[in-house]
């Protein structure tokens, strides 16, 4: 269990980064907070999560007392540089996937830790490979899984990753949507910083 990093809060309702957070052994609480996922139009597509992740903390540091510390991330899926976000319904989820299916795509996290005097900001980036899927695949998927909190439209943690992800450089955690190594290290020598 990691200790000697002030109180965490985690600002995202992700059940996967609470999941991560929780199997690392950092102990964190929640907090809501509600930000656009907007960003500037001619903004190199690598730099907009951490560009969220830290609007995101922006948001939230002020919520939390002196002697916390706050959590933001951002995931996204990158195609021919164009983003794959979460979904809006569906359908739209079944055009990711086809668009995703029989290519490789990146998948780039942006992190931000922080609190009222300084943070830490840094991104991931890890390669997958999704063999191709049918028709009838895809629709499974779409049917039976939740794909719509997702960046990309698909959780590696679920049928998409077992059976058709036939290869990833980098960290499996971060496509779950946080590298929780940078997160424990960052933790782990926060006070070494001050």
């Amino acid at each position: 269990m990691l200790t000697g990093h002030p109180p965490l809060y985690l600002a995202s309702k992700s059940p996967r980064r609470h999941d991560l957070l929780k199997a690392a052994g950092i102990t964190f609480k929640v907090i809501d907070i509600d930000v656009p996922e907007d960003h500037p139009a001619d903004m190199e597509v690598e730099d907009i999560p951490l560009y969220l992740a830290r609007k995101k903390a922006e948001a939230a540091i002020p919520l939390i007392d002196h002697q916390s510390l706050v959590l933001t991330a951002d995931s996204v899926v990158i195609l021919d540089d164009r983003i794959y976000g979460k979904p809006l319904d569906k359908d739209e989820a079944a055009q990711m996937i086809s668009a995703l299916a029989g290519r490789h795509h990146l998948v780039i996290t942006g992190v931000f830790i922080g609190n009222h005097k300084r943070g830490v900001g840094f991104s991931d980036y890890t390669s997958v490979w999704i063999e191709p899927m049918t028709a009838d695949e895809i629709e499974y998927y779409v049917r039976t899984f939740p794909p719509l909190d997702k960046a990309g439209a698909y959780g590696i943690q679920d049928w998409i990753g077992w059976t058709k992800v036939s290869r990833i450089e980098g960290s499996y955690a971060n496509v779950m949507g946080l590298p929780i190594h940078k997160v424990y290290e960052t933790l782990a020598t926060w006070n070494e910083q001050e």
